[in-house]
């Protein structure tokens, strides 16, 4: 990373609302508040990567209080601008590391965030770090993909996840090292802007183990937010590790 604002500087925090457009709507939204809503209880949310509001600013409107962490500052500018983006506490830093005080009901990391740390360590400190600010009985929420290799035929290593007349996307996998990097090419006014940004895929048994080394039990996995069953096909998963009571 050569900005202090890591892989979300300020170009990309500039249009990022934008290009996730789908992911900002209603039908979108409304599932993942409900998921975490129900977790948080009377309790306290954390936020890993919470980036401009997306998920913190509606589950903040349900009544939970939420602190985020990010590194970029560019991405919480975009917060702090909106309705209500000021009433909620964000630390500045990287979440693998970063400690605030606690302690949380739950901690949450969707959209692919917890790929955004690249390495297998960083992975292994961000459960860490999450156990130490929960609160006994709290849980830890993760969405992610499920690595798509099996859509990599022999000698293959890209993936295409948009094709269109203003957009394409695709991701590149070396699977020696589990090392992945999604790639945006955006054509405005007979321009073409490129992006790429690193990540780390892990399959849901290598969360699990990671879980398991910071003292968390897998308590729930489903494939979506609305509970849909987990299983060989699923794309996705919302997976939910508790810290124990006692």
């Amino acid at each position: 990373m050569d900005d202090e604002d890591g892989y979300f500087p300020e170009p990309i925090a500039a249009t990022y609302d934008e290009a996730s457009a789908d992911m900002f709507r209603p039908d979108a939204v409304g599932p993942v508040v409900d998921f975490l809503a129900e977790r948080a209880g009377d309790g306290r949310a954390l936020e890993l990567g919470i980036g401009t509001g997306r998920i913190a600013l509606p589950l903040a409107a349900r009544g939970v209080p939420v602190h985020g962490i990010d590194l970029s500052r560019a991405m919480v500018d975009r917060l702090r601008a909106k309705p209500g983006g000021d009433a909620i506490g964000v630390t500045i830093g990287d979440f693998a590391t970063t400690k605030v005080d606690g302690p949380f009901s739950v901690a949450y990391l969707v959209f692919n965030t917890i790929m955004n740390l690249t390495t297998q360590d960083a992975q292994v400190a961000c459960f860490r770090n999450v156990a130490g600010h929960l609160a006994p009985g709290g849980c830890f929420v993760v969405e992610v993909m499920v690595p798509e290799l099996r859509k990599l035929p022999p000698g293959q290593h890209a993936v295409p996840f948009h094709v269109g007349a203003r957009r394409l996307g695709f991701d590149t996998y070396d699977t020696a090292t589990q090392a992945m990097s999604s790639h945006h090419v955006r054509i405005a006014d007979g321009h073409a802007t490129y992006t790429e940004i690193p990540f780390r895929y892990a399959w849901p048994a290598e969360l699990d183990l990671m879980a398991r080394l910071a003292g968390l039990r897998l308590r729930e996995r489903w494939e979506g937010w609305t509970r849909e069953p987990f299983g060989h096909d699923s794309g996705r998963h919302v997976s939910v590790w508790e810290k124990p009571a006692h």
